[in-house]
């Protein structure tokens, strides 16, 4: 057990902290603006990955209806518990959404894609792929609608989803791959090559932001300071067993089992806090929830990996 757990550390672990480590000095010591090259991300690396990874992958329908109604069911559970928890201690309005933003949103994109290539190979990777688009479109519907219940379109929120280009490489992708229509070598090669530099650069903005959580020093109130320490109890503790029970119940079998554990067990969604500061949902302790629960998975997630391998 400690033997795998250190061969996964230093495996995977360890070529994941580099460029987060580079993304912290940079913005230590530079203090570098990632607004451009995550705006590069999300418009172009992001989108050559999933179309690339869903051209390619080896998935069966099988694991995209289990994908699907694992995230519908995994979602609804953790948003019932941020709501008993909210109740129980008695926390406003913007605590209660910050709390729920914590609890149901994972940073399975940034961290969780990189992190599944590294520990599960590519074969992996197309399984994670089908779970994380998913999820892009939960965050820009469903997120929104939890960080602001009173301010909710239905419109606004169907909008951003399809100002998000990763959407259409997936539909692009997936029409292509029904059709049977290959792409000239060239143009799949180079696709290919911006997808292979995506993980080094959202780790280092990772790195970056997560230096950046670390701004506020205004002291709390104890409504605060009660949802922060729930938000650590549901991200590290309840979810990934929420997430082991219902892919138990909905018998989901081989390296998709461990893949989407690993994905639902990630640290908490740097979006959350966007969504946060825009909304007012208490950014305050969801943005270090962002910080500890990103710490605290550098130990939690190699334990996980070795058990559900």
């Amino acid at each position: 057990m400690f033997t795998s757990f250190f061969i996964t550390l230093y495996h995977v672990f360890l070529p994941i902290s580099l460029p987060v480590i580079g993304g912290v000095l940079l913005k230590n010591f530079r203090d570098w603006d990632t607004r451009p090259l995550s705006t590069f991300s999300l418009y172009i690396l992001s989108p050559a990955l999933i179309f690339h990874t869903l051209l390619h992958a080896e998935i069966t329908w099988t694991d995209v209806t289990s994908t699907f109604w694992f995230s519908i069911l995994n979602l609804v559970a953790l948003w019932a518990l941020a709501e008993l928890l909210s109740r129980m201690f008695g926390l406003g309005a913007p605590e209660k959404a910050g709390l729920t933003l914590v609890s149901t949103f994972t940073n399975c994109v940034n961290y969780g894609l990189p992190l599944v290539l590294l520990a599960f190979g590519q074969f992996g990777l197309d399984k994670a792929s089908v779970y994380v688009i998913g999820q892009m479109i939960i965050v820009n519907t469903v997120g929104i609608f939890f960080a602001a219940r009173s301010e909710f379109t239905v419109k606004n929120a169907l909008l951003s989803v399809f100002r998000m280009p990763t959407i259409y490489a997936a539909v692009i992708a997936l029409i292509l791959r029904s059709s049977g229509i290959h792409l000239p070598e060239a143009l799949d090669g180079g696709i290919s090559m911006m997808a292979a530099g995506y993980s080094p650069i959202v780790l280092a903005i990772l790195g970056a932001q997560m230096l950046r959580s670390k701004g506020d020093k205004a002291p709390w109130q104890s409504n605060v300071r009660k949802a922060f320490w729930a938000g650590l109890v549901v991200r590290l503790a309840a979810a990934p067993l929420l997430a082991w029970l219902i892919l138990k119940a909905l018998q989901v079998e081989g390296t998709l089992f461990p893949v989407l554990l690993i994905l639902a067990s990630m640290p908490t969604a740097v979006n959350a806090v966007i969504l946060a500061e825009q909304f007012g949902a208490s950014p305050q302790f969801v943005s270090r929830c962002i910080l500890w629960t990103t710490a605290a998975s550098m130990v939690i997630l190699p334990i996980m990996i070795v058990m559900s391998s």
